[in-house]
């Protein structure tokens, strides 16, 4: 807890004693009982009427006395709205002080994680290894046709690399299947995950899949070097209708629900990433282009439960944490 401030302790005392409000309260009063005492004995008073006195002295005191009641009401009114609003700004800097620790505790690497948690973190970062040697050979596979091709071949295109007899290799490329698909961008779950690593293989050999993986394993990396971890996200959740509104090319507000992180502090760690790193712009923004041309090819033949489905992995988490700061919902 943050120690007060020299001057809060200041404004506290400042508030505990008489104020600017309370002195005009005074001089008010003051000017309406002397304007009274001057009108009731300079001023001819009529003649009471007999059995009338008592009325005409509860009616001279109301007269007298209800302004100057009605100027302190006023005046105390005024001093709690005062003190009310210096007690909320005391409060909202101290929740930002709170943040702001947060943020750059979180920056330093100072939080320390429970076993579990530790237990957790190291089955990821088995999981991350497995997968960078699973990448690393898959691209190696991909090069090797490149490097055979005879002589009489056709030339290579610019965009793909072209095998004997001028076969493209996106078009021996087998179509990945959606479930793979989906069991790709969400990565295994463990290094024991078996199923999920051969999901991926599969998914590695289709060109578009294997660019978005790639760029998705990357800023993931990137991500969990400040503690964020898709895991640990739960989003606000999207109808599939606005999905296919995002794959068919709409953004700005008709879109807006797809940003559903709401986590401040991974929001806040993310935009600052975004301001400082080029390195993590430029991987942010390159996952975000390959995120959205894949997407807008996998929704023209996705059911709504596969849109789902896919709106609910890691990937995907990433997309709208990434697209919320990019601004890609504004």
């Amino acid at each position: 807890m943050s120690r007060p401030t020299p001057l809060g302790i200041y404004d506290k005392a400042r508030s505990d004693g008489i104020t600017g409000i309370e002195i005009i309260a005074i001089v008010l009063s003051a000017i309406w009982l002397l304007g009274c005492l001057i009108f009731f004995v300079f001023m001819t008073q009529p003649p009471v009427p007999e059995g009338q006195g008592g009325l005409r002295f509860l009616m001279t005191m109301m007269a007298v006395f209800m302004p100057v009641a009605m100027i302190w009401v006023g005046a105390t009114a005024a001093r709690a709205s005062r003190v009310m609003r210096e007690e909320s700004q005391r409060l909202q800097a101290a929740i930002d002080a709170i943040r702001h620790a947060y943020i750059a505790q979180q920056q330093g690497g100072g939080l320390k994680s429970e076993p579990s948690v530790s237990r957790k973190l190291d089955e990821i970062a088995a999981a991350t290894r497995k997968t960078e040697t699973a990448l690393a050979t898959f691209s190696t596979r991909r090069e090797e046709p490149t490097r055979i091709a005879q002589p009489e071949a056709k030339a290579p295109s610019e965009d793909q690399p072209a095998l004997a007899l001028g076969t493209q290799s996106a078009d021996m490329a087998p179509q990945v299947e959606v479930d793979d698909l989906i069991r790709a961008l969400n990565f295994p779950e463990t290094a024991e995950d078996e199923a999920g690593f051969a999901a991926l293989r599969r998914a590695m050999k289709d060109r578009n899949s294997q660019q978005l993986i790639q760029a998705a394993q990357d800023i993931l990396t990137l991500l969990s070097q400040d503690g964020i971890y898709m895991d640990d996200l739960i989003p606000d959740r999207a109808r599939p209708e606005i999905w296919r509104m995002f794959g068919q090319g709409s953004r700005g507000r008709p879109v807006a629900a797809l940003g559903g992180i709401r986590d401040r502090s991974s929001l806040a760690l993310t935009a600052g990433r975004m301001k400082q790193d080029p390195i993590f712009r430029d991987a942010a923004h390159h996952f975000l282009r390959r995120f959205d041309k894949l997407f807008a090819e996998f929704e023209k033949g996705a059911s709504d439960g596969e849109i789902s489905a896919m709106a609910d992995t890691r990937t995907a988490r990433a997309f709208m944490l990434l697209g919320r700061v990019a601004g890609t919902f504004d």
